[in-house]
């Protein structure tokens, strides 16, 4: 419908001028017989028209030519004949469309308006550069098929994407900040004049179209903060739930191992001492055999705390933490780096316990016959690796099942130190878990490691 509109109007504009150009001739005819003809006769000449009068004609044509065409355009509209917008007209509607006051969302709109209109083309198209990349603003006609991809205008202003397609850039402070294009009708390209008015319309556009691209370069941030305050929220529930669920998972170990030999190591020193005054032979060999009873309480608390943060990765670093894990894997695990640095305590712990879950799910369900593992310190982050070529998975479908709670808590983990993890690995493919932490030189407390060789545990 709308386009249709676009055509009446164009149409319109050429049914304007003839019928001006035609009441315009009729009366330049009507003045000359007036006064040529008319005023023969008064004054006796008929056999031959007279040189004064002629002279008056013409200078009545002259002096009345522009009142009357002005009332005849004014009557020509009224019969239904509207004027076609002239370059200036179009331009001074582009300046009314960008000053006044609309909100910045709306001017893409108004202004692929005025741009298809002022040109009579097909259809009419406002691109913004957002973050770096063409993002389509407005489309007039809205109900037109137009094209999608992004415009590509070349130094004449023709737009190589499509036949009859005209583009240009619009530039403000020397910065590109989007594009102009506009489809032509089959079979009517644009005159110079048009040309030169996209041109114009783009050279006014700069400023708008700045506005514009900030407003939807704030509606994308705004987007995004709005979904990574979701995923906070969510790993921030996660992470409460699995600090219960912990806590109820210590209290437990505790009172079943640690809690039952501490209880029966201080009911048999009580018993020792009961019995010391009456028969010291069977105190002593009570209490000598106390120190296994106490030995063994030591490790298993030992085994708990080593549950809760390996005593190596504290007093070592990652890479020997990593190395005396892997002696103790189920499957083959080669440990490679070319990092000379300690990470942060925060970063280590994040990337250790994330490989931990890498090498654990590949023993269980890869059917690999190794493990490779790669720690990388680069200029602007931390990079760990673990790469199997067993059965491979597909991770989205075991987030949506609800099975990959492993991925779900090492995504948690890297949030936690402002990490990413990336998960690659499809049925049949094998699967690389890759794990990357920003350097921060606030946080991190840059420690020393010697270099050592790669050893296949």
């Amino acid at each position: 419908m709308q386009t249709r509109r676009a055509v009446v109007r164009r149409h319109g504009g050429v049914r304007h001028r003839l019928a001006v150009t035609g009441a315009l001739a009729c009366f330049v005819v009507a003045v000359y017989v007036a006064v040529v003809l008319g005023g023969g006769v008064l004054v006796g000449q008929t056999d031959s028209p007279s040189l004064w009068l002629s002279v008056v004609a013409t200078v009545g044509v002259a002096l009345l030519f522009a009142p009357a065409q002005a009332a005849i355009e004014r009557m020509a509209s009224g019969a239904g004949h509207p004027a076609a917008a002239t370059p200036y007209d179009v331009l001074s509607r582009f300046s009314e469309a960008v000053t006044g006051g609309y909100g910045t969302g709306e001017l893409p709109a108004r202004m692929s308006r005025v741009l298809a209109e002022g040109t009579g083309a097909q259809w009419a198209q406002v691109w913004l550069q957002v973050s770096g990349r063409l993002t389509l603003a407005d489309t007039w006609p809205a109900d037109a098929r137009a094209d999608v991809r992004p415009p590509s205008p070349d130094a004449d202003g023709v737009d190589s994407t499509g036949v009859g397609r005209r583009a240009e850039w619009v530039r403000h402070g020397g910065r590109s900040l989007g594009v102009l294009r506009l489809q032509e009708r089959a079979g009517t390209p644009l005159t110079g004049v048009e040309q030169r008015l996209m041109a114009g319309l783009a050279a006014q556009a700069g400023l708008v179209l700045r506005l514009a691209a900030l407003r939807a370069e704030l509606e994308d941030s705004h987007a995004e903060l709005v979904s990574r305050a979701g995923d906070l929220r969510a790993s921030r529930d996660r992470l409460i739930a699995a600090h219960d669920a912990e806590r109820r998972r210590l209290e437990r170990d505790l009172h079943d191992g640690a809690q039952q030999h501490l209880v029966a190591l201080t009911v048999n020193l009580r018993l020792a001492q009961t019995i010391s005054g009456r028969s010291p032979g069977r105190a002593a060999d009570l209490l000598a055999e106390q120190a296994g009873a106490g030995r063994v309480a030591i490790d298993t608390l030992t085994s708990l705390s080593r549950g809760i943060y390996p005593p190596l990765l504290r007093a070592e670093g990652l890479v020997p933490a990593l190395r005396w894990a892997a002696a103790t894997s189920s499957i083959p695990v080669t440990i490679d780096t070319t990092t000379t640095e300690r990470p942060p305590t925060a970063v280590e712990a994040a990337l250790y316990f994330c490989c931990m879950e890498s090498v654990q799910n590949a023993a269980k369900h890869s059917g690999a016959p190794c493990v490779s593992v790669r720690l990388a310190d680069r200029a602007d982050r931390w990079r760990l690796s673990v790469v199997d070529e067993g059965a491979g998975f597909d991770p989205q479908a075991g987030l949506a099942s609800g099975t990959g709670i492993g991925l779900v808590n090492m995504r948690d983990r890297l949030d936690a130190v402002g990490g990413t993890l990336t998960v690659d690995s499809r049925p049949g493919r094998g699967t690389t878990v890759t794990a990357e932490v920003p350097r921060i030189p606030e946080r991190d407390a840059v420690g020393t490691l010697s270099p050592v060789a790669d050893p296949a545990a």
